[in-house]
């Protein structure tokens, strides 16, 4: 499956997930679909995004692994359906949204938390969702340079 459309099935599920389990195994599905989705730029993407896209899939890789593998249904997990990238552009940007909503979706499970350990699990993982946003935010950003270079200036 493309890669923006598993992108779009991780929005929808994280938005109808109920309880809390349910949204910490949508969250990691989200980051190992981040992760996957770097770690293919790092292979076949542009050679200007290769460097931020390992970090993305550490980074990514570093919020699954707060969160430890949750117990999957049978379709396993989603990444593993990953089977082609696509045009980085639109890929980047429905990924910047998903990462932006696993915060904001941590954010409100970390303020309604009955326990320390679930605060603090939530706080490390938007930790990481954040910066895994700020490097596909940098990748976008090398994107709109290689296709939109400054004019030159005459010399004179």
């Amino acid at each position: 499956m493309d890669a923006v459309r598993l992108i779009v099935t991780s929005r929808r599920a994280l938005a109808a997930s109920g309880g809390v389990r349910e949204l910490l195994t949508e969250v990691w599905q989200a980051q190992a679909l981040a992760q996957a989705t770097g770690s293919r730029l790092a292979v076949v993407g542009p050679p200007e995004l290769r460097g931020e896209a390992l970090g993305l899939v550490e980074l990514a890789g570093r919020g699954c692994g707060v969160l430890g593998t949750p117990e999957l249904g049978p379709g396993g997990p989603r990444a593993a359906q990953l089977t082609e990238l696509g045009e980085p552009r639109p890929v980047l940007m429905h990924l910047g949204g998903l990462l932006g909503e696993v915060g904001i979706a941590l954010v409100g499970l970390a303020c309604s938390a009955d326990d320390e350990a679930t605060y603090w699990q939530c706080m490390e993982v938007i930790d990481a969702a954040d910066e895994s946003r700020d490097r596909v935010q940098e990748m976008l950003r090398k994107l709109t340079d290689r296709e939109d270079p400054l004019p030159q200036r005459e010399a004179g």
